[in-house]
């Protein structure tokens, strides 16, 4: 084991997080990124035609996911959030199973795109391609919540450029004048597919809650115990029926949009560089290390065993069927006289 750092006290222990608590988080940000790798050498291969990638966001995804309670509160992402999903109990076979459209699929059978992620077991909502969309639902599920009285937090997950949707404004009017048990969670890359921040937001994102009458703020979504500490007053903020808050987080995806997009028409690669700088994951291993939570020898392998878990269930996935073509009318069309 590492030695722990002598004197003052550690910042995950004033958040109320435990050892195992980092331990997990590590290892959930780990099979993000190690799930993304093998999704784009898929994608390469001609095997995964449409990839949508996490890495870089793996921080604010698993940071805020952890300051919700699973199997309690309902969850509305948005297509880059497989971190999150992983953190709320996805695995990175149910991952590849969406990937490859297999039968399987926790999301919709095969029947959806790749990373439109839902799950009825763990309470996650699918969304759809349309921008911010999902946030729309989020609001009217906090209000169906708020008023069955049920205890329960809904967060809803977007880019920066979902912001500039006449739903995502609709959505945070609603929650404001009806005070919903609601959080929304910016992680703001600084582009909307190939459009900077700064054609894209007036100002900051975070100030715009100002303006339907619930706090706004910002933090650094590359440090996941911050992302978790803002998260979590507003979850908690949230649940003693005090309404809604809008964090930003901002952050940086080290890829492409998807794998349909070419950031190189729009971004340096100077810049992407020096982002990876300040890469979120070993950002993080190097407080586990300070901390005593884990040494260097426990960091290597933990990695070593996300990479084989990853790569062991991606075949898994590969290998399980398709779904059944007759099968391709169903949830489309009533069946037997009966609701679609």
């Amino acid at each position: 084991m590492a030695k722990k750092r002598s004197g003052g006290t550690d910042r995950h222990s004033e958040l109320g997080l435990k050892r195992e608590d980092l331990v997990s988080m590590h290892r959930t940000m780990l099979l993000a990124r190690f799930c993304d790798e093998r999704q784009w050498a898929f994608n390469r291969q001609g095997k995964a035609p449409f990839v949508v990638p996490v890495s870089g966001h793996e921080a604010a995804q698993v940071g805020s996911a952890w300051a919700f309670e699973a199997g309690k509160d309902v969850f509305c992402p948005y297509y880059r959030d497989m971190a999150l999903v992983l953190a709320l109990g996805f695995t990175p076979r149910d991952v590849f199973l969406g990937l490859f459209g297999k039968a399987e699929d926790p999301s919709s059978g095969g029947r959806q795109m790749p990373a439109h992620w839902g799950s009825r077991r763990l309470n996650i909502i699918s969304g759809s391609s349309p921008i911010a969309t999902q946030v729309l639902h989020a609001a009217g599920i906090a209000y169906a919540k708020r008023y069955k009285k049920e205890d329960a937090v809904v967060g809803t997950w977007f880019g920066e450029g979902g912001t500039s949707e006449g739903d995502w404004h609709g959505a945070m009017n609603f929650a404001g004048i009806h005070k919903l048990p609601l959080v929304f969670v910016c992680e703001n890359n600084q582009y909307a597919i190939s459009v900077h921040e700064s054609k894209q937001v007036a100002g900051r994102v975070y100030k715009r809650a100002e303006g339907y009458g619930f706090p706004g703020v910002e933090a650094d979504g590359n440090d996941v115990l911050e992302t978790f500490r803002v998260t979590k007053e507003a979850v908690d903020r949230a649940r003693a029926g005090d309404g809604p808050t809008l964090i930003e987080l901002r952050t940086y995806r080290f890829f492409s949009h998807t794998s349909d997009d070419d950031d190189r028409t729009y971004r340096t690669r100077a810049e992407v560089e020096q982002a990876k700088r300040n890469d979120p994951i070993p950002r993080f291993e190097r407080y586990l290390v300070e901390t005593g939570i884990l040494s260097e020898d426990d960091i290597a392998a933990a990695r070593a065993e996300a990479k084989e878990e990853v790569a062991r269930q991606a075949a898994e996935a590969q290998e399980a069927d398709f779904p059944d073509p007759d099968s391709a009318a169903r949830h489309v069309f009533a069946e037997d006289g009966g609701a679609a």
